[in-house]
């Protein structure tokens, strides 16, 4: 594992920062709705800017935003610098969501070497589905997202999990087609969408509290705020968001929690 000092973790962090303003000018120039959510906006709202440990950026947007952006990047995406990668256009690609990267860079996460596509530093851009408003239904939703999750996380976790038994599942559950799985994805999704649902999530990310969704209405309505001295786009009741997800999200975590992602490769 590479560890992180303080200069290389700032130039993963200004690339990734590249990477946000060219989401930023797709999303102004098409028209689409996107916000800054998890630790870049608990980083914007506390420090202005990344915070001093984090290694990643998240961007999320409702689902037919995001499929708006898919199509966008088509035209739009700056091809020189950077590309855009989600199941349907990456062999190999087992995330339900999608990734921004740069070119010309390398960032490959512990235990993911041997995934079959390119792994440049990268941003994630999530979709966010529907899901039922009833908790019950709601829990029974987040089982189905589990499963589903679990099942792509095999090709992973059959070489990486330590444990020898949830290794030798990993590989059994590795063995059922990934066409299967993505087509069942695709099912969940077009059912998430059948209806405007007050909740929603990322289907194929775990979710906090035991509330397995976040508020819809968080994400419909967004503010401008500072990152980096840019201006990005937002949840403008933030305090709302970040309170339910990390609850006293103004108290700096102990130093044994701040951690960056284990990485065994890195080019910048």
């Amino acid at each position: 594992m590479i560890a992180l000092s303080d200069e290389l973790l700032r130039k993963v962090q200004l690339t990734q920062l590249e990477m946000l303003v060219e989401v930023d000018k797709i999303c102004r120039k098409c028209g689409i709705r996107y916000n800054i959510i998890a630790g870049t906006l608990l980083g914007a709202v506390r420090h202005g800017g990344y915070i001093p440990w984090d290694d990643d950026a998240d961007v999320a947007m409702l689902r037919p935003e995001y499929e708006k952006f898919r199509t966008a990047c088509r035209t739009e995406l700056d091809t020189d610098r950077f590309y855009f990668q989600d199941h349907r256009n990456t062999k190999g690609y087992r995330w339900g969501y999608g990734k921004l990267r740069r070119k010309h860079t390398v960032f490959l996460r512990e235990g993911q070497e041997h995934m079959p596509y390119e792994q440049g530093i990268f941003i994630d851009i999530f979709p966010l589905d529907g899901v039922p408003d009833n908790l019950f239904l709601r829990s029974m939703k987040n089982l189905e997202c589990f499963c589903v999750r679990k099942i792509l996380w095999s090709r992973v976790g059959r070489y990486s999990e330590k444990n020898f038994w949830k290794r030798a599942i990993y590989q059994i559950l590795d063995r059922i087609p990934e066409k299967r799985v993505f087509q069942y994805y695709e099912k969940m999704i077009r059912r998430a969408g059948k209806r405007k649902t007050k909740m929603v999530r990322i289907l194929m990310f775990p979710t906090p509290n035991r509330m397995y969704g976040y508020y819809r209405a968080w994400y419909e309505h967004s503010a401008e705020i500072v990152f980096e001295g840019v201006k990005f786009w937002g949840i403008k009741n933030y305090n709302s968001y970040l309170t339910f997800k990390f609850g006293d999200y103004k108290q700096l975590p102990p130093p044994e929690k701040r951690k960056t992602h284990p990485v065994s490769r890195l080019v910048v």
